[in-house]
């Protein structure tokens, strides 16, 4: 791939070269925020940590050629190279043994990140058959938020004549708010289109 071809992929970047997801939250997410929960100090306001990737593959066990594929497509969807996660201990009755590879992941922060919720929000999930948002249910408590995708179609950069599989990934956003209350509202101010 060439500089060029490498460069086009990339989203777009403000004059100073942060990603425009980033200083969309910088300039307008923080203020909003402070102002909403009333923090003082723009330090308490919830950011977003990282993003978390993880496809998992049960029928890996009898097809290992699985694994290598869905590790390649989940690199291109991310960016970023992701691995092969393998069984913690034996189940007989799903034939597992310790040590097969069984999924795989890959885990995004700073600039990689800010990329892939850009590409996410304004590509991907409109792409999405019969999309009408996402649900605002699945917060763990603590304003961490997780969205699982049927297929990996939706992503621009694979390409549908070599998918021999359609594959489901889960995603996960790790941020520092300490409520479900917090973490939605910084999700939905950058651009998260939940369900009404």
């Amino acid at each position: 791939m060439s500089e060029q071809q490498a460069d086009e992929k990339m989203p777009a970047k403000s004059a100073s070269g942060v990603p425009s997801m980033q200083s969309k939250y910088s300039e307008r997410v923080v203020p909003v925020l402070m102002e909403e929960f009333g923090y003082k100090n723009p330090m308490q306001v919830p950011r977003l940590v990282k993003i978390t990737l993880n496809m998992g593959l049960g029928q890996a066990v009898g097809n290992a050629n699985l694994i290598k594929t869905a590790v390649e497509e989940l690199s291109l969807i991310a960016g970023q190279r992701a691995v092969a996660t393998k069984a913690k201990k034996s189940i007989a009755n799903f034939k597992l043994r310790e040590g097969v590879a069984i999924g795989c992941m890959v885990t995004l922060r700073k600039r990689q990140m800010w990329h892939f919720l850009e590409r996410l929000l304004s590509v991907a999930l409109p792409r999405v058959r019969d999309f009408r948002g996402v649900g605002g249910k699945a917060f763990d408590g603590r304003g961490n938020y997780s969205i699982g995708l049927r297929e990996q179609l939706i992503f621009p950069e694979i390409d549908y004549d070599k998918v021999e599989q359609t594959l489901g990934l889960s995603i996960s956003f790790v941020t520092t708010a300490e409520t479900d209350e917090e973490g939605k509202a910084l999700l939905k101010h950058l651009g998260m289109p939940f369900r009404n």
